[in-house]
């Protein structure tokens, strides 16, 4: 099995904790990352350990630093509850339990100026990260490679379509992961690719006969 250095080493951080912290801020990122605008509003929600220490580990600075496109070794993100203010985000904390979550989860409702999201967030150890949910679908995804999220309809020829679109416009898919809620119901494909997917290419996919949905998130 390989081991690469960030199995044994996570990224550099402002700290305190790589799960608390560096983890967290690495959410508020994909949040804003999928927007693809800055964070006008949100509303965040711990559970778990992040519940009960969000305010000792600095779990809430580091994921309104995220929104505010702050990195992990970014020391902004230590003041990022005064800056939010001055550039335009507004944000409430709250927390909850749901013991089917992970002990470090985040669940976030976002908005930009022309977009809404909702996304659920694991930070799972050493800085790296596992959305679950995004917009009510439950996903699987980790930010490390860039990734496309097609939401669609359990039909036949969907995923050759989307494979087709893919190959003509010169992607090489690295990995693929699908999975319905039910037989002919919604689908959930995940495309990990070499490069980002452009938009004229996401638009496409978007436009095709039972697609709900696409986000394409650039790997950070």
């Amino acid at each position: 099995m390989a081991v690469g250095m960030f199995d044994m080493l996570g990224p550099i951080t402002v700290g305190p904790s790589s799960s608390h912290t560096a983890g967290a801020v690495r959410i508020g990122l994909a949040c804003r990352t999928i927007l693809k605008e800055d964070v006008l509003r949100a509303k965040i929600t711990f559970y778990g350990s992040f519940a009960m220490t969000y305010k000792g580990h600095g779990t809430d600075k580091a994921v309104v630093g995220g929104l505010l496109g702050f990195g992990t070794s970014d020391l902004r993100v230590r003041d990022s509850l005064e800056l939010a203010p001055q550039m335009g985000l507004e944000y409430t904390i709250d927390t909850d339990e749901n013991p089917r979550f992970h002990p470090n989860t985040v669940y976030i409702e976002a908005e930009s100026a022309h977009n809404k999201l909702t996304l659920r967030g694991e930070s799972v150890g050493g800085g790296a990260i596992r959305l679950t949910e995004i917009n009510g679908f439950e996903v699987s995804v980790n930010c490390n490679a860039d990734t496309l999220i097609v939401f669609g309809r359990d039909v036949i020829g969907v995923f050759y379509t989307i494979a087709e679109v893919m190959r003509d416009a010169g992607y090489n898919i690295a990995t693929i992961y699908l999975d319905r809620e039910r037989r002919a119901g919604d689908t959930v494909i995940v495309i990990e690719t070499d490069v980002p997917v452009d938009g004229g290419t996401v638009a496409k996919i978007q436009g095709m006969d039972n697609i709900i949905g696409v986000v394409a998130i650039e790997k950070f």
